[in-house]
């Protein structure tokens, strides 16, 4: 009896190995024979599944998205995480979220010489944007209440920030261990919190004066 391939199954392998990859080598140095050696595959099976190196990578940015995507929503024992363990799924602070935020840099080293790239760029950040604001409006009970445009505010703060923060994590991981990212990541949202809620009060007493 025939073997039955997970041919979706293989297709999302090819793409994780793929990431981790890029992480190591490169973007440039993770051609398709290497990404098929690291798979355990020819480079003509991975040329099945993918025709080119490009749709590889774009397969693994869209299975990184998903995975990082899940771990933001699953549901937490007790209900007890907070919004820096929460946000924490997507920093460099262990070996899988490590490669994952290597392969975003090497990811973002090509994207200015590619419109492709450009635009799935574009869809990244605007998915990134809809998944934090709903963790902000999961774990901070004030975000309702905020104007529209001190929401967008604090969502277009908190992506740039982590952005600049899994950059340094990656390029000097010796001086940004886990434990000092999570400090990072807890001051900048204490003091976005604070903004935000000093803007709310303002704009209340301007409207009632």
């Amino acid at each position: 009896m025939p073997k039955i391939v997970d041919h979706a199954k293989r297709r999302d392998e090819i793409a994780q190995v793929a990431c981790q990859v890029v992480a190591r080598y490169g973007f440039e140095q993770a051609t398709v024979a290497r990404i098929a050696r690291a798979a355990g595959y020819t480079t003509g099976m991975v040329a099945h599944y993918y025709e080119s190196k490009q749709e590889i990578i774009l397969a693994a940015l869209r299975l990184m998205l998903l995975r990082i995507e899940q771990r933001l929503m699953r549901q937490r024992e007790n209900d007890e995480a907070n919004l820096v363990e929460v946000l924490s799924e997507a920093l460099a602070i262990d070996t899988q979220r490590f490669s994952e935020c290597a392969f975003w840099m090497a990811f973002w080293g090509q994207v200015s010489a590619d419109k492709k790239l450009k635009k799935l760029n574009a869809w990244v950040h605007r998915e990134y944007i809809r998944l934090f604001a709903r963790c902000f409006a999961e774990y901070w009970s004030e975000w309702p209440a905020w104007p529209q445009a001190v929401r967008d505010q604090v969502l277009r703060s908190v992506v740039t920030f982590m952005n600049g923060l899994t950059a340094s994590a990656v390029t000097s991981p010796r001086d940004w261990p886990a434990i000092m990212q999570l400090e990072q990541l807890r001051l900048q949202l204490d003091l976005l919190r604070h903004w935000a809620n000093t803007q709310r009060a303002r704009a209340a007493k301007e409207g009632g004066s």
